[in-house]
């Protein structure tokens, strides 16, 4: 069965950095585009980043360009997010999910505050 499990999350200072992962299992990791999204309390769910089976494509939404940098290991069938610069709009529950699927992890909290 699919099992996303994403981890790395945390409290981080404006302007700094943090890297959050998913690791997959359950389905064959290399030949599925992936996808980050996040939701905070006060607002919907927001598409962050979508890279293709080969990791060589990748997408942002406008927000995250230039400060994020989404990334693959198909060896290691794991997802990974390098988040840098870091704001207080950034504060969410970051998901990672089999990208146009309903296969989700559980999450993972990351707050920007001072």
């Amino acid at each position: 069965q699919v099992q996303l499990v994403e981890s790395g999350g945390g409290l981080v200072q404006p302007g700094g950095s943090l890297r959050i992962s998913c690791a997959a299992s359950g389905f064959t990791f290399s030949t599925y585009a992936m996808s980050w999204c996040r939701q905070d309390p006060g607002k919907g769910l927001e598409g962050v980043s979508t890279i293709n089976n080969g990791g060589d494509m990748p997408f942002y939404t406008d927000s995250v360009k230039g400060r994020f940098t989404i990334s693959r290991d198909n060896a290691k069938n794991t997802l990974y997010l390098q988040m840098n610069s870091l704001k207080p709009a950034d504060t969410a529950v970051y998901y990672c999910s089999v990208a146009g699927s309903d296969y989700w992890g559980q999450g993972t909290q990351v707050t920007v505050s001072s």
